[in-house]
């Protein structure tokens, strides 16, 4: 308890490691657990049910784990759930679920959340995504691995971005954004396929260029989405390295919930 400062309030419910820091004027309420080497900064408010993973960081002034803002929100047993590894910078916001979806708010491993962002009720981020600055995202939004959001970007409810994409500054998005795929504007455009981003990332010259086909179905040849969708069937058989990238595309316009930009 030595890494407790003496004017943080830890709730009786509260389930902290004995490692975990919680600095000066924090607020750790009832039915919140905090893994081993988690460290929450000072000013901080942690409201439960909200379970937090190991060796994250939380810097001054982050409200974690609290009501989700929805009118239909009448007090059900909802939570916040908190992976590995992940860095939230100042002020930034996480609510809990609602009944009307799952009833959990997820954020995945080793995620870089830059100050003032939020992510709001019922959102399901994965793992090693970057928001920066003011990244916004409504309720129900589901954001891939390795997906980054630049700074001041807001996304509608219910909106699907996908693993490896990307948005430009001040991006607008009412629509899901494919896998891969580099979108800017208010409302957001395709722009590119995250070119840089994946040959960082060990992406084989056939799985690069297995995604510069995919581009060229969805935005450069006319087709519909499911015209588009059976080119990249056929593309599965032709570039047997790149199968599992090109099903990841395929997956996702299978399940896209808004339609996609285009």
């Amino acid at each position: 308890m030595s890494k407790i400062h003496p004017t943080a309030v830890i709730d009786a419910g509260a389930e902290l490691d004995s490692t975990v820091e919680v600095g000066a004027y924090s607020v750790i309420g009832a039915g919140v657990k905090i893994g081993a080497g988690t460290k929450i900064g000072p000013h901080c408010v942690i409201e439960g049910p909200t379970t937090i993973g190991r060796d994250n960081q939380f810097y001054q002034f982050s409200s974690i784990g609290a009501a989700p803002q929805d009118k239909k929100y009448a007090g059900e047993p909802t939570q916040l759930i908190i992976g590995d590894r992940n860095m939230v910078r100042e002020f930034c916001t996480m609510n809990r679920g609602t009944a009307q979806d799952e009833g959990v708010t997820r954020l995945g491993d080793d995620n870089w959340l830059m100050a003032y962002v939020h992510l709001a009720h019922d959102c399901v981020v994965g793992s090693k995504t970057i928001f920066a600055n003011n990244a916004q995202i409504a309720g129900h939004v589901h954001v891939g691995d390795f997906a980054i959001l630049g700074a001041y970007t807001a996304v509608h409810q219910f909106v699907h971005i996908g693993a490896h994409s990307m948005t430009g500054m001040g991006s607008i998005l009412f629509q899901d954004l494919p896998p891969f795929i580099m979108a800017s504007g208010n409302t957001a455009e395709a722009r590119s396929f995250n070119l840089e981003g994946l040959k960082r990332r060990g992406f084989t010259p056939e799985q690069l260029n297995a995604v510069k086909q995919m581009y060229r179905l969805l935005y450069r040849k006319s087709l519909t989405v499911d015209q588009a969708k059976m080119e990249m069937i056929a593309l599965q058989a032709t570039l047997a390295e790149a199968k599992d990238t090109i099903q990841l595309m395929i997956d996702f316009l299978n399940t896209a919930t808004r339609g996609i930009i285009r």
